[in-house]
């Protein structure tokens, strides 16, 4: 981000700005007249005549002001940097810090002596004189899902052995995605509390896994410890590195398939990391122009399969976005309308899909402002949750690098504030598609931005659609906290994102677009009301959407208004990112 910009009085008005900065600072000011410019090598100085104190003056001086609000700059934090390896040795020759085993129920069965049954818990208590079959017993540790012991040894090669608990076995389906990816935080956790800087993780019955499933075990225990590991501190005066260095996978197979399958990992963990990074990031920072200045990041790192188009709001008024900015008329922050292309280095393109994110960096309601308790406005800045999972797919994506498929990332980014020239209810928008719509709450605010989203998707020629967004309250209420909501028309593309959801361990839930529920949705002075009544609430938003999608496109919609956010962990969770970059993978001719 830019160095801090320092604004001065009227009548000497100076604006000192990084190089970095200096353009943009040349972009406000290069139309006003009286205007002398002076640069140096390391700084911008702009002085003004000072018979230009207009009122636009001031206007443009406060909107500068605007990007140093608190005076707050997230600190430049690596993401940890962690080895990952497949070791096919014997528990007892491994030399670290940690040497984690996870155990289920069955596996810890003793028989009347008080002795393991399991061949590989045996081996290592008889190394260790009984004191793990003794320390298990003590503490009442079965094995249970959530339960963990660690014994701080001498005499290994290991100076801790932990036992961690995968509940009962068989642990075969899409659940033990979570059981694993536990195994891997409990790994996490661990390595903080004792500074370790390597770990090696086993399972005391690995025998029993197939290939197929030894990949998928490595790829959760790795995201569990990867993600795990990870710890958003920008925004803290003090923090502490990660001490851990390396992971070794003993006796998980090994070969080109596993190393594939952990770099996969990585690159969908990084995708990850930056979606929290967004949705952490408090509005005064994360403002709809520093959400563009992401999105262009990602294109210039990997220019050679990402480019980049960012519109402004007269580059929107000639798209007829009246939807999306009728939304953002009231901030002073100006919108910004994110358009992303992914097409792969080499090879012909079979499949066109579209990602589309909700991208309100932050939503008071408008004049619908959000009051009382439960009304979350304190936490909107996660209301671009959509927008950050389609971010951190492209990371992902980029890093990947999927052949046969072309992926267009949209976001219409902008803040949904209260001002005299805001929209208010009873306003008639129209949208990019010519539909108009009367506003009857401006806290419905969502569903118009993605309006001329969807609309400008279409029109790339794309196959298939997938919009995310955290667009009500009635989602939560339906499904809960962990559960994100699916929508759509069209029951195979249902089926495909669901079945990339169980690979990436993420859940969602299908409910019905029940047509009837239009009825409550329509105007009498316009095309449409945005909001129907109490009842059904997600799903008369989700009909709404369906307005503006071609009917000859495929379109599903993810209502992710729960799980984007970690009440207990009080941070974001970057969900949806593993879904969606599996599902383009699927859809690709890997």
């Amino acid at each position: 981000m830019a160095a801090p910009i320092r604004l001065a009085s009227c009548s000497s008005l100076t604006l000192l700005a990084s190089t970095s900065s200096s353009s943009f600072i040349f972009t406000k000011f290069r139309s006003i007249p009286n205007l002398r410019f002076s640069f140096s090598v390391s700084t911008a100085a702009i002085s003004v005549n000072p018979l230009f104190c207009s009122r636009r003056a001031t206007r443009m001086a406060h909107t500068v002001a605007k990007a140093t609000l608190g005076l707050t700059h997230p600190a430049e934090i690596e993401a940890p940097k962690i080895s990952l390896a497949t070791k096919d040795i014997d528990l007892v020759d491994w030399k670290g810090d940690i040497l984690a085993v996870g155990v289920t129920e069955k596996d810890m069965i003793k028989d009347e002596n008080s002795k393991f049954q399991n061949l590989l818990l045996k081996k290592l208590d008889s190394q260790l004189d009984g004191l793990l079959s003794e320390v298990s017993t003590e503490e009442d540790f079965t094995g249970r899902v959530g339960q963990s012991t660690v014994l701080r040894l001498p005499g290994l090669g290991t100076k801790r052995v932990s036992l961690i608990g995968l509940g009962k076995p068989p642990i075969t389906s899409s659940s033990s995605i979570s059981a694993y990816r536990s195994l891997g935080e409990s790994v996490a956790s661990s390595a903080k509390a004792s500074q370790a800087n390597n770990v090696a993780v086993a399972l005391a019955s690995s025998q029993d896994l197939t290939p197929e499933l030894k990949l998928t075990t490595a790829s959760a225990i790795a995201t569990g410890a990867l993600l795990g590991t990870y710890e958003d501190n920008r925004f803290k005066s003090e923090s502490k590195k990660p001490s851990l260095k390396s992971i070794d996978f003993l006796n998980l197979g090994g070969g080109p398939e596993l190393e594939k399958k952990l770099k996969y990992t990585e690159h969908v963990c990084s995708g990850v990391i930056l979606g929290k990074e967004l949705v952490n990031a408090p509005p005064n920072v994360l403002t709809p122009g520093v959400l563009a200045e992401e999105a262009e990041k990602i294109a210039s790192t990997y220019s050679d399969v990402f480019s980049a188009k960012i519109l402004d709001t007269e580059q929107c008024k000639e798209l007829k976005m009246g939807s999306f900015l009728g939304v953002a008329a009231a901030s002073e922050n100006p919108p910004k309308f994110i358009h992303l292309c992914y097409k792969p280095p080499t090879g012909s393109i079979k499949t066109k899909l579209a990602l589309v994110g909700k991208g309100l960096t932050f939503d008071s309601g408008g004049y619908n402002i959000k009051t009382g308790p439960g009304c979350l406005i304190e936490l909107m800045k996660f209301d671009m949750g959509g927008s950050a999972a389609v971010l951190g797919a492209a990371k992902a994506l980029a890093q990947i690098k999927p052949p046969g498929v072309e992926v267009h990332f949209i976001v219409a980014a902008c803040e949904n504030m209260i001002s005299g020239t805001g929209m208010r209810p009873g306003d008639i928008l129209t949208a990019s598609n010519g539909k108009t719509i009367e506003v009857n709450n401006t806290d419905a605010e969502g569903r118009l931005t993605l309006a001329d989203a969807l609309v400008y998707a279409c029109n790339q020629g794309v196959d298939k659609i997938v919009d995310l967004a955290t667009l009500t309250g009635a989602c939560i209420v339906a499904l809960g906290p962990s559960v994100a909501g699916i929508f759509t028309p069209n029951d195979e593309l249902a089926k495909e994102v669901v079945a990339a959801s169980e690979v990436a361990g993420e859940k969602l839930w299908r409910l019905p677009m029940e047509e009837s529920y239009w009825e409550s949705m329509k105007s009498g002075v316009a095309d449409m009301v945005n909001t129907g009544g109490r009842q059904g609430g997600s799903i008369t938003a989700a009909l709404f959407l369906k307005q503006f999608v071609d009917e000859k496109v495929e379109w599903l919609h993810i209502d992710m208004a729960g799980p984007v956010w970690n009440d207990k962990k009080k941070a974001a969770t970057g969900f949806a990112v593993p879904t969606l970059v599996q599902w383009v993978v699927a859809n690709s001719s890997s």
